[in-house]
């Protein structure tokens, strides 16, 4: 931008060259800068007791006790896995299992969070067939497994497809490293395959919006080799067990230019680097070239003079190429040479942060008459249409999509994809685990950014509550459009508004996360749907208290925790059922979801819970039909029992997507002993029937009663989405 270059030319006192100006546009876009998002990002609570290593690092890092910690952190890959699925959704991968590994954790398990248009679309397969096999390729061979995610379909998401991946890493409190430079002296190795012409001005790519023309970017987008990425992993967790290496970033975005001028700016110092000694693919390459250069698998040590031997024979024993390349001074500057010629001087502050933009924001114009839509008229047969209601796309079993990952691999996983609300993993060292899930409603947050993203991270911590753990820390991954349309910024503002809310409220940090803006098609000028995926992180002190969503023993009783209100807008059962994508959607409490979330943590604790559940989209129905049939038994339940405020019709109790709920089944003759759990922390409960040995859902209200066939229900829920999508 114009004003950028005279604010550099201010500062410099000069012009930048072409590689200087290669670098400053690299990290000036908003990909790396961060420079509309930041003066927002900053009301989120990033403080927490057990919060080591909060956003503005590579990964967040939080302690679990006894020495322990986990790193973990989301990042996007939305523009690459548009153009190039299989590449942009592989590479997103190891890019963030690089950002894990370079806290000196090693990376545990991956999640994953996608978006694609309408399931009968051919791009929609398409993408959706090569993005798949694009992350299980190569998280199934670097040994890592994809134990969680969630997969949602909506038109707006038809051009811009979101890929979002997580990981989850494990240490030692005492071995974390940093990505920064704070000793002048420290060599500077580049270890990791050779640099090449693949991903230059990949980061550009990703601040624009998607044209007719961005096929022809596909250059932009990197190649990975999960063989190589399994080595590295080991290559450095050794190398970083020898005691010398200072500091460590893997190279992903921007390349050579964003790890150098970071890790000096964290650490106060200046660089000096000979790219003459840059091991290289292309032996014709320039130094603007491997400045910009975004090839995978490569790493930025920062190596102690006294022990640069005891790591380079790390790498040599593993078979790893690499290349001493420079040293940390103290003069602040990025200084970079080529066969002796200075070919790039800059600040490394001047790299590092780049200018704020403060936008405009907007409430778009439209919004007031999407919420206001007429209540369609209730179906006759509502067994009908919570069969139905198991067939849509966002519902249905996403079995056919996490059987191709390896979930299993590491013999951690205690809870596996499909079985419980959120993944489980046991501590090999010890007997405990850790919980994580990736949760967002995108049409909540569409009618209403600031509820809908508050919902995010209340959905997401239910999920981990409902499996036995505590909810400790979160990080979360923002997907936008054009941020300099100013109702795109509002949507972002008030997102980000509604995130902190709840976050505040349950007493979560965000400890990391990324944004995502310019997922917009320039065409039709349609920008996706705003969504900002929460992954939160929780910890299980005992194994006992692991639970799963199927019913287990009949004779069981059934409960609901919390109330329904008549919160149909923007729900599953009004898209699917009536062809409505308006409405008024749920109200965030942070008040009720601390209740309704105490009330299953007391009970899980008790050991009075068999199987637990939280309700979402398709509401209390659905949530009580995947129960039964994950379970193979049926129901025997009366609807009017619900705790419910405002709610007028059975459609309304049935499927409506009000936040701070769970069904929950308990041993019989446990209903006092939850009532009182219930008053004592001020929450909604109530004993709705219980399990019965046989095939069917039987749900009563006043007169009317609902029957529907458990094979039935079973067949809409797990055989739809190979109907949609044909074999992946």
């Amino acid at each position: 931008m114009p004003e950028e270059l005279d604010y550099v030319i201010g500062q410099l006192g000069r012009e930048p060259n072409r590689i200087e100006l290669g670098m400053l546009e690299l990290m000036y876009s908003e990909h790396c800068s961060y420079k509309s998002s930041r003066p927002i990002l900053k009301i989120l609570p990033r403080e927490g007791p057990r919060v080591l290593v909060g956003p503005g690092y590579d990964a967040g890092i939080v302690d679990i006790g006894n020495g322990y910690v986990v790193a973990f952190k989301i990042e996007s890959h939305n523009h690459p896995s548009a153009i190039d699925p299989y590449n942009g959704a592989a590479t997103g991968i190891g890019g963030i299992v690089r950002d894990i590994l370079c806290t000196n954790c090693r990376p545990v398990a991956l999640l994953d969070s996608l978006r694609f248009g309408p399931p009968r679309k051919g791009r929609t397969k398409w993408l959706l067939k090569y993005v798949v096999k694009g992350i299980s390729d190569y998280g199934n061979r670097i040994g890592v497994p994809t134990v969680a995610g969630e997969v949602e379909f909506d038109e707006s998401f038809e051009t811009n497809c979101l890929v979002n991946v997580a990981c989850v890493g494990i240490g030692r409190r005492d071995s974390i490293v940093l990505a920064k430079m704070e000793s002048p002296g420290d060599y500077i190795v580049l270890m990791g395959s050779s640099t090449g012409r693949d991903g230059i001005h990949g980061v550009t790519f990703a601040s624009k919006t998607i044209t007719a023309e961005s096929e022809e970017e596909r250059p932009s987008v990197q190649i990975g080799d999960p063989f190589m990425k399994k080595m590295i992993i080991e290559a450095t967790l050794e190398a970083v067990a020898t005691g010398f290496v200072a500091g460590l970033k893997d190279l992903g975005g921007a390349g050579l230019t964003c790890a150098l001028s970071e890790m000096s700016f964290k650490g106060g110092t200046g660089v000096e680097v000979e790219l003459e000694r840059v091991h290289l693919r292309e032996e014709d390459m320039t130094p603007y070239e491997i400045m910009l250069s975004e090839s995978q698998e490569r790493m930025l040590f920062v190596v102690k003079p006294e022990g640069l031997e005891r790591v380079l024979g790390v790498f040599r024993k593993w078979g790893l190429p690499h290349s001493v390349i420079g040293r940390v001074t103290d003069t602040g500057e990025i200084l970079v040479k080529y066969r002796g010629e200075v070919v790039a001087r800059l600040p490394s502050k001047l790299l590092a942060e780049a200018p704020v933009l403060h936008r405009r924001a907007k409430r778009p114009r439209d919004l007031a008459k999407a919420l206001k839509v007429p209540k369609p008229r209730e179906p006759k047969d509502l067994g009908r249409a919570l069969v139905r209601l198991l067939s849509s796309p966002n519902i249905a079993s996403k079995e056919p999509i996490y059987s191709q990952y390896d979930y299993e691999v590491g013999i951690r996983t205690i809870v596996k994809p499909g079985d419980g609300d959120a993944a489980v993993l046991r501590l090999l060292e010890e007997p405990r685990a850790i919980a994580v899930k990736a949760d967002c409603n995108s049409r909540h947050c569409r009618l209403d950014p600031f509820n809908g993203h508050a919902g995010a991270v209340a959905e997401s911590a239910r999920n981990v509550v409902a499996v036995g753990a505590e909810p400790i820390a979160a990080v979360d991954c923002c997907n936008f459009g054009n941020p300099e349309r100013p109702e795109v910024f509002w949507q972002f503002s008030e997102g980000i508004r509604g995130l902190s809310y709840m976050l505040e409220g349950l007493g979560i940090p965000c400890v990391g996360g990324n944004v995502s803006f310019y997922n917009e098609d320039e065409r039709t000028g349609r920008a996706v749907n705003p969504t900002t995926v929460v992954v939160t992180l929780g910890l299980v002190e005992e194994l006992d208290w692991v639970t799963t969503m199927a019913f287990k023993e009949h004779g069981d009783e059934i409960f609901a925790v919390g109330r329904t209100y008549a919160e149909m807008g923007g729900s599953e059962y009004y898209h699917w059922i009536h062809g409505i994508s308006g409405g008024r959607p749920p109200r965030a409490s942070p008040g009720r979801e601390r209740s309704s979330m105490a009330i299953v943590k007391e009970a899980i604790r008790r050991g009075l819970i068999d199987a637990a559940h939280d309700c979402s989209k398709g509401g209390i129905a659905v949530a009580l039909a995947i129960m039964a049939i994950k379970g193979g038994l049926g129901i025997d339940v009366d609807l009017g029992r619900i705790p419910r405020s405002g709610v007028g019709r059975l459609d309304e109790l049935l499927f409506s997507e009000s936040y701070a709920r769970f069904v929950i089944s308990a041993r019989p003759g446990s209903a006092r002993e939850l009532r009182a759990i219930a008053e004592r922390h001020g929450g909604a409960i109530s004993r709705l029937g219980r399990v019965v040995d046989s095939s069917e859902l039987f749900m009563r209200y006043g007169g009317r009663a609902i029957r529907c066939g458990l094979g039935e229900l079973r067949e809409a829920w797990n055989g739809s989405m190979r109907r949609y999508l044909g074999e992946l």
